[in-house]
């Protein structure tokens, strides 16, 4: 049997959350295939979490690096027009932990450029 890659869907949600989690949703069903499997456990915790209460919004962003933590994530993929503050702490976690990440848009494309430096 083949090994499918598990990849963690970095994409921002703040700002129009409805409107976020669509787009992340839509990503997800793109990549869902025999060899690759999404995770975006944020869209679980954004159905009960309210991300404009802080301690709602860290609850939902110590879940999101507890998943990059757990050592099943093969890569993260960025997506959308920037890097948000928490795709931010997600960058950095994978990166330490070793898990390529892979920009797929322009604007974090260029956002991944600046952070690098």
């Amino acid at each position: 049997m083949k090994t499918k890659k598990t990849i963690f869907i970095g994409h921002p949600i703040g700002g129009d959350v409805p409107g976020n989690m669509e787009k992340v949703l839509k990503i997800c069903k793109e990549i869902h295939s025999e060899n690759a499997i999404p995770v975006a456990p944020y869209l679980v915790s954004l159905r009960y979490l309210d991300d404009a209460k802080p301690e709602d919004r860290e609850l939902g962003c110590d879940a999101n690096l507890e998943t990059l933590r757990r050592g099943y994530i093969d890569e993260m993929w960025l997506f959308g027009d920037r890097i948000s503050s928490g795709m931010k702490q997600e960058v950095e976690v994978a990166l330490s932990l070793g898990i390529p990440v892979i920009p797929k848009t322009e604007g974090t494309a260029r956002d991944f450029e600046e952070f690098k430096k």
